[in-house]
């Protein structure tokens, strides 16, 4: 419920008391969330308002007799502004549980708050309880309060033309029986769930719920085949007619009617537990012969425009305790959505080239990125990079620790330099484009973050000498069949990647493996730092059609930057 800009309905409870269109009432059942991964929505809702996994399936959660129901399909916003604006819990203790989450969302795990227009999140409403708002990672609004009569999963808030109406629905079709809570605000309640309805903005109609982050909510009856004529002689609407699902995982049969505000309902029946959806589709793996086109000139062609968002979410390394050569469409999808969720601090998820659920966006399976060493990790340190490795550390808490004087003492991403190679051509939340355009004897790599194009001749050229070191090193390509070999010599040291040396020696492998993939892998040699050289591999998907390469105006609007040194400049007057 929400007391800043609607007005909530306050109906009598004689003037709801009518008997339902059904035999009997109504439970109310569950609500569909849209997610891109069900694991990731019910780790979220069991992690942060207990809600419990369902024993027997892993796409739904027990939040306290209702279930929510997370369904892996594409969305078209949030659930604000629709038939269904929230859905809301209560806990025991609002000041603390939201001191919690406003901790978890700074640190970038996928909570978001809603703040007051005066910077505050709690509101103390007189007579009633503590209110607050958050928004769970795929754009549901939930309302916590403090109503210690009914705790765990509250209320259902449905935005209304007309609230009087809407709820006088729900009594007469569904059978909520007419309540007042604290004597303040009369609804409908089913068994412990609360069905409100507030005043949609005067002059317009709710969005439509269908496609939204709450798709629909859903009523149980015993049998739906003999309830659903006592609906149609009551005028309600059916979008899709009473079945077994396809994909259900039961016999029990399921019906979508239409409810006032273009809220769309399920009618379901006893026994219902859902529908198998498919997942985000899987990367390819299977790579046959593949006769690679020519340029005119006769090289390999591996132009045009490629992405590398299908191998965000795959680490570096492989993880402790992981001995499978591949992961499962679950785990891959649970994977990748969990590396979204960690950066929402930054960008919402819709924001995201690699948020699931938009485009034609796939996922990878590859365990880790690291295939040599065989045991898919980074080889040890020698005793100099364990010194070297010591300083780094030192420094970057002195960095994250400590005032910044000026422009200088920022690292070359945060001042829009560059991100380093080989650092620039990994995958990350956005960005992820990359442009190859190729001439006679030289081929021009273009990548999206910070801009960054390298011209690499494939033809001989004479040696750099020592006094020339540049950010990305100086690089000489070379044809081994149909795959683009570079190596990179003379860095600057500047843009360092995991404590690599000026003299590093970095080759890097281009190798098209099908019509729209790419296989790219790295080796960094630098005996200085490791033991022994060790080697990378993840893939490019080519997307010429959907995908262009945007402006990355980083200069003109780092305000990270403006934001660092101003807040540093605040820190060293208060220690004054």
């Amino acid at each position: 419920m929400t007391w800043t800009r609607f007005a909530c309905v306050l109906l009598s409870a004689a003037a709801l008391a009518v008997s339902p269109a059904l035999a009997g009432a109504a439970e109310f059942h569950h609500v569909h969330v849209t997610t891109s991964s069900p694991a990731k929505g019910v780790e979220w809702y069991s992690e942060h308002l207990g809600c419990q996994p369902l024993a027997d399936r892993d796409d739904a959660a027990n939040c306290d007799g209702v279930e929510l129901v997370f369904v892996p399909q594409p969305t078209s916003g949030g659930s604000q502004g629709t038939g269904v604006n929230h859905i809301g819990f209560s806990v025991a203790d609002l000041d603390a549980k939201m001191a919690e989450l406003e901790a978890i969302g700074v640190g970038g795990a996928g909570v978001r708050l809603q703040r007051n227009d005066d910077g505050s999140i709690i509101r103390d409403i007189p007579g009633l309880f503590k209110i607050a708002f958050i928004f769970d990672p795929w754009g549901t609004r939930i309302e916590l309060v403090e109503d210690e009569d009914y705790l765990g999963f509250h209320h259902v808030h449905l935005s209304a033309t007309d609230p009087e109406e809407t709820l006088a629905f729900y009594r007469d079709v569904m059978g909520g029986e007419p309540a007042s809570m604290r004597g303040m605000l009369d609804g409908l309640l089913f068994d412990d769930v609360w069905l409100l309805a507030m005043q949609h903005p005067e002059g317009t109609t709710p969005t439509g719920t269908q496609g939204r982050a709450i798709d629909h909510i859903a009523f149980m009856v015993d049998d739906l085949g003999a309830e659903a004529p006592a609906l149609r002689q009551a005028g309600v609407r059916f979008q899709e007619e009473p079945g077994v699902p396809q994909n259900a995982r039961t016999q029990a049969q399921r019906a979508f009617v239409i409810g006032p505000d273009n809220v769309r309902l399920a009618v379901v029946e006893a026994g219902f537990a859902g529908v198998a959806l498919d997942l985000a589709p899987v990367a390819s793996t299977d790579f046959g012969p593949y006769d690679v086109p020519r340029t005119s000139w006769g090289e390999p062609d591996l132009q045009g425009v490629w992405t590398s968002n299908a191998s965000h979410g795959i680490p570096l390394e492989r993880p402790e305790g992981v001995e499978s050569e591949e992961l499962t469409p679950e785990e891959a999808v649970a994977r990748r959505e969990g590396g979204t969720l960690g950066g929402i601090w930054g960008y919402d998820r819709e924001w995201r080239d690699t948020a699931l659920g938009f485009g034609g966006a796939t996922v990878s399976t590859q365990v880790q990125m690291v295939v040599d060493p065989p045991d898919g990790r980074i080889p040890p340190l020698t005793p100099e990079g364990e010194e070297y490795a010591a300083r780094v550390m030192a420094a970057q808490r002195r960095y994250a620790t400590q005032p910044s004087g000026g422009p200088e003492d920022l690292n070359p991403y945060v001042r829009c330099i560059t991100r380093g190679m080989p650092g620039m051509m990994f995958p990350i939340g956005y960005n992820n484009g990359l442009q190859i355009v190729q001439g006679p004897g030289y081929v021009a790599i273009t990548k999206e973050m910070i801009h960054e194009t390298r011209i690499i001749p494939t033809e001989p050229q004479p040696a750099a000498g020592d006094d020339l070191k540049l950010w990305l090193g100086v690089p000489q390509g070379r044809w081994e069949g149909d795959t683009l070999v570079v190596t990179t010599t003379n860095f600057n040291g500047r843009s360092s990647y995991r404590g690599s040396t000026e003299n590093m020696v970095l080759t890097e492998r281009y190798e098209r493996v099908g019509p729209t993939a790419m296989m790219y892998s790295f080796t960094i040699d630098d005996p200085q730092i490791w033991t022994r050289p060790w080697s990378v591999q993840f893939r490019f998907d080519k997307d010429d059609e959907q995908y262009e390469l945007v402006e990355y105006a980083c200069h003109e609007g780092n305000y990270g930057m403006t934001n660092i040194l101003a807040g540093s400049r605040v820190r060293e007057a208060g220690s004054r």
